[in-house]
């Protein structure tokens, strides 16, 4: 049975429109995990359905200007603005949300070598002392594979600023780095 969303009127479709449900139902397939394991990687548990579901909203509602060739990183670049929304907002924590952590103390709930890495505390210690947009593009690189075109996208950015902005962010975390060590 395909994904029906509001809006989604038999109908409605124009001439020509190939971005109806059934393309949804392929973008969401397509896409659907790498955009939760993004969301899994920066976001408390308890957000990422949620984050990952208003992501694919605003897909829907924006269907028309996702570029072919580019899905994926205007995805990525469409989540980073859902994050920072989110992290916006006022939130309540509960003291059972802490029950069990020592300060600092962190629990990874995964075996992936990405998060492995994030655990370790001269990393984050390193990953800190970085701004939050080089932050962003060592994980758009390192975490969701992306580089290039594809990178410069999802950043809004020409290839070739993509390209540079990478090289500074690394550069910038070997400084990090070597401050430490």
């Amino acid at each position: 049975m395909p994904l029906r969303l509001a809006g989604d009127d038999p109908g409605t479709e124009r001439a020509g429109d190939t971005r109806d449900a059934a393309w949804f139902d392929s973008f969401f397939a397509r896409h659907a995990t790498q955009v939760h394991r993004y969301y899994t990687r920066r976001a408390n548990h308890d957000d990422v359905e949620d984050l990952t579901a208003e992501v694919f909203a605003t897909a829907w509602r924006r269907r028309e200007k996702i570029p072919s060739d580019y899905e994926l990183p205007w995805l990525y670049r469409t989540a980073s603005y859902v994050l920072a929304n989110h992290r916006r907002k006022p939130t309540l924590t509960l003291l059972a949300d802490y029950s069990g952590q020592e300060e600092g103390e962190l629990h990874v709930r995964s075996v992936d070598p990405a998060e492995l890495v994030m655990a370790d505390e001269d990393v984050r210690q390193a990953m800190s002392r970085l701004s939050t947009r080089d932050r962003s593009i060592l994980m758009l690189h390192a975490w969701e594979g992306l580089d290039g075109e594809g990178l410069a996208r999802a950043l809004g950015l020409t290839r070739g600023g993509g390209a540079a902005a990478l090289s500074r962010a690394r550069a910038r975390l070997r400084e990090a780095w070597e401050h430490d060590h």
